[in-house]
This record gives structure tokens, sequence and C-alpha cells, in this order.
């Protein structure tokens, strides 16, 4: 009776795991991207609240209105994209757990959970990693989960994450939102203090444009440093060549952008050799040369752009693009809306 029952029990979930995929992956096994639940959901009325009247009106209200689904913020087209890739994933390797993980980080009290998860169900999300850490922080766990992303509303604590060594950036909700793709993912990365480490950033803003451009020259081959999303970078990438390895690499679902400032001609072969040393792919490359970044973000379309310097920030979301703000370098010491990068 025993090695029966153990059998059953065992094509049970064997079942459930190859057919509906709800059995979570090892974090290590993942890409685990960790989201707030200011950036995933609109919660400006409740954070009036907790501002205005303190928290336990606040956590009254919550629980009042515990049936009420908070509205899609700035994450969610980026979490429903992620979703996506993971059936496709599915479709093509069903036992494997090499899959996004995402894991829903809150400041709240447990109390506020049941709206959360109503909320999740009214929209259909797979999320069932939850951290509801009343108002501690949560970077300890983050740690503890293998973060490869971190995204948050709260500067402070993206900061806290990328002294960790964390990937992370801080979300603004635009007054605008341009529509994105439902089927693939689209990433677009700035290089300077995002993908590379700040020291060309650092010759910019010491010594001007030539000095830099002659400094790139000379140093053409040797490599930049690793930047705070190079991680994110390469987990996409390993996710990618999963779909490459079954002849799908012009209907892969993940694609992603490098848009920076920097010239082609004067600058752009370190940042391309640096890539490829590392074996990294870039999809699409585009070197602007000073110009602005929003035009061409606009035509790219990414379900988040990231980017150092609040000047981008603030230009991307003027035409709608989901941006995030990455609080590394020397560029936050510059940082304005009437500040320019060309080494960016």
């Amino acid at each position: 009776f025993t090695m029966v029952f153990s059998f059953f029990v065992h094509l049970y979930l064997s079942i459930v795991h190859l057919d509906f995929g709800f059995l979570q992956p090892k974090p290590e096994n993942a890409v685990t991207v960790a989201v707030s639940s200011r950036v995933l959901f609109r919660t400006e009325r409740e954070q009036k609240v907790f501002e205005q009247q303190g928290v336990e009106e606040y956590l009254r209200y919550q629980i009042e209105h515990e049936n009420e689904p908070f509205a899609p913020g700035p994450a969610f087209p980026f979490v429903k994209a992620l979703e996506a890739v993971n059936a496709r994933l599915r479709e093509l390797y069903p036992q494997s757990e090499e899959l996004f993980d995402i894991v829903l980080v809150t400041y709240n009290h447990a109390h506020v959970g049941i709206r959360l998860i109503n909320t999740i169900n009214h929209h259909n999300l797979f999320i069932e990693r939850f951290c509801m850490t009343g108002g501690s922080s949560p970077i300890g766990y983050l740690k503890a989960w293998q973060t490869n992303l971190y995204l948050s509303a709260d500067a402070n604590k993206v900061r806290e994450a990328l002294t960790e060594g964390i990937a992370a950036a801080t979300m603004f909700m635009p007054e605008k939102m341009t529509e994105v793709s439902e089927s693939q993912l689209r990433v677009a990365f700035d290089g300077d203090a995002v993908l590379f480490s700040d020291e060309s950033e650092r010759i910019f803003k010491a010594h001007g444009l030539d000095k830099f451009f002659e400094h790139e020259k000379e140093n053409e081959d040797r490599l930049l440093d690793h930047g705070p999303l190079k991680g994110f970078l390469e987990a996409l990438g390993k996710l990618q060549k999963k779909f490459y390895a079954k002849g799908q690499r012009l209907d892969c679902p993940i694609r992603t952008y490098l848009v920076t400032a920097r010239s082609a001609a004067s600058s752009g072969i370190r940042a391309l050799k640096t890539l490829r040393a590392w074996g990294l792919e870039i999809d699409e490359a585009l070197f602007l040369a000073g110009a602005p970044k929003g035009p061409m973000l606009e035509k790219i379309r990414p379900h988040i752009y990231f980017d150092d310097q609040m000047f981008h920030i603030e230009g991307a979301a003027e035409m709608g693009t989901i941006a995030a703000h990455v609080p590394y370098g020397i560029a936050q010491k510059h940082n304005s809306k009437h500040n320019t990068s060309a080494g960016k």
C-alpha cells in the first residue's frame, strides 16, 4: 500500500509541475525579480492616508477597502511580460526551473496582505512569494532570495540594495504610458554607470568632452568594469539562449537594447568590445551622440528603461516610456533637469 501511495503522490506532483507550472523554482535556478507594491500597483491614495493620518488610520483604511483591487502601476506591464516569457519557457522546457520568479515586496503590515492577494488574483498575476516587512528594510530578504533585480519607489532602499550588490532601480509613474508588447519583453539599458562602471563618466565630468573622447580612444582595447545592472543583462541573456537552442532566435520573446549618448565612431568601440568580451549579446545598440533618448525610446517601446541620470528619466517619461533610475556613480552629484552628458 505504501509503495502504491508513494507512486500516486509522485505522479500527482509530476502532473502539477509539468501541466500547470504551479511549483515555484528554487532561487538559485530562477531569475528573481523583486517588485514593491507601490510600483506594481497604484497606491497614491493610500500613501496620502498614511502620510496625513498615520499608520493606524492607514491600516484601517486598507482593511475597509480590501475587496477593492489596486489599479496597475508602472511595473505592471513589465511583470506581465515576465509571465508571458515564463509561459513560452514552460512550453519548451516543461521541467526547467530557469524562469522568472516574481517576489512582491512591501513595507506593509501583514493585515494589508489580503488586499494585495485579492488584487493579484483580480489581475490574473502569478505571484506566490510575498515579503511583508511591517516597516523593516527588505534588503536582507532580497539577498536570501538571491534577487537579480529590485524595483521600488523608495530611492533610499534602492541605494541600500545597490550598496549590497543587488541590481536595483527607482521607478516613477509617468503621466502617460505608451502601449507595450504583450508577447515580447523589451528591456533597454543605458551604458555608463548602468551596464558599465562610471569610469568614463568621471573623465567627462572632470575634464570635458574632448578629454573623454581621447580617453576612450586610448583605452578602446581595455575593458570597462562592470556596472550595477550587468548581472541582470546576463540573466536575460541566459534565458534568451534557451530560446536560441530551440531555433527561436528570430522569435525570441526577450529583446534587449543599449541606448547610449556615446558616439559610435569616437567612443562606441570600447562599449561593444566590453559586451563581447563578457559574452553578452545585445540585440540592438543605439549610439545617439548626445541626441535626446526620448524619441528613440518611444520607437522601441520598452517595458522598462534603466538610466542613471534623471534628465534622461524625465525625457523618457515625457514620451510615455516607463523609466527606472539607477542612483549609481558620479552623475548622482550632478543630476538635474538641465544636466546632459555625451558620455552616457
